[in-house]
């Protein structure tokens, strides 16, 4: 009988051990899935920051020594993005929101960066940029846009220029369409483009006002986001049903109106009849002049 209990026991202990092991397997899974739901294009093995006060979403970036936070202004629905070299503290920030400004400045500070340039996308129609504010507060910051979009800013992006901060940078690819001045910056590796309002998630920009073009948008997209990796990560500078990031391979597979040819994706550009911006006619004219027009 003795002998008998003594080889049942070691059984028994492997099967509560293996038991364990996958309750501990499933519950990895499980908080792997709750980072990704949270956290688009965030894989298993990176820890985000889940902080709903401050409303940004954060994720290790894949560039190693690369900080990166996605921040949300909820009034317009616009994304902006603060990134960092972790070594230098030199920053940049895209496209920030004037009613945003003191969030954006607290993290700065809290993170003890030395933020260098604020830069917009375009010449955005729906919200007044913080750029100008912004830099009556920062000493040495530097205001940049494309030269295309005829507004005021210290640096003026034409295609193929840089944007660096420590040993980071962007590199500008000119995507006009939505508006004349709209880039896309896309990090040194290629593993994230800054779309603005060209490409959205499963959409893009409107072609109705600003200069707007849907051949030009068109052709924009698929020849100088479209050649990016299928991996590179695409972060809007709006979204309007809750989704934070997309691929680049995702939008040229899913894309509702990119996948179509070029004859049928302007038909639809110029049948949306889209109502005008609220702030359009307060937003453009401060954002010609760096957001400082009459703040």
């Amino acid at each position: 009988m003795c002998s008998v209990i003594s080889r049942v026991r070691p059984v028994q202990r492997a099967l509560a051990l293996t038991r364990r092991l996958r309750t501990s397997t499933e519950g990895s899974s499980s908080a792997a899935a709750e980072r990704r739901r949270f956290c688009p294009g965030v894989s298993n093995g990176i820890h985000p920051l889940r902080a709903p006060s401050r409303s940004y979403c954060s994720r290790m970036a894949l560039t190693q020594g690369l900080l990166f936070r996605q921040l949300f202004e909820s009034e317009s629905s616009t994304y902006t993005y603060l990134l960092a070299d972790t070594e230098t503290k030199e920053a940049i920030l895209i496209d920030p929101v004037l009613e945003t400004i003191d969030r954006d400045l607290k993290l700065i500070h809290e993170l003890g960066l030395n933020l260098k340039v604020a830069v917009n996308t375009h010449c955005h129609a729906d919200h007044i940029t913080s750029t100008g504010l912004m830099k009556k507060r920062l000493v040495g910051l530097k205001s940049a846009i494309s030269k295309r979009s005829g507004a005021s800013a210290d640096i003026h992006l034409s295609e193929g220029d840089k944007i660096a901060f420590g040993k980071h940078y962007l590199t500008v690819r000119e995507t006009p369409g939505h508006t004349d001045g709209c880039v896309t910056l896309v990090s040194g590796d290629q593993s994230m483009a800054f779309t603005g309002d060209a490409l959205l998630i499963r959409g893009c920009g409107r072609t109705d006002f600003q200069q707007g073009s849907a051949k030009r948008l068109y052709e924009s997209i698929h020849q100088k986001i479209f050649t990016l990796p299928d991996d590179c990560l695409v972060y809007p500078a709006h979204d309007y049903r809750g989704q934070m990031a997309s691929t680049v391979g995702e939008e040229r597979k899913f894309n509702p109106r990119l996948t179509k040819g070029l004859e049928h994706f302007v038909d639809i550009m110029n049948n949306l009849n889209l109502p005008k911006p609220g702030k359009i006619d307060i937003s453009v004219p401060a954002n010609l002049v760096c957001g400082v027009h009459e703040v």
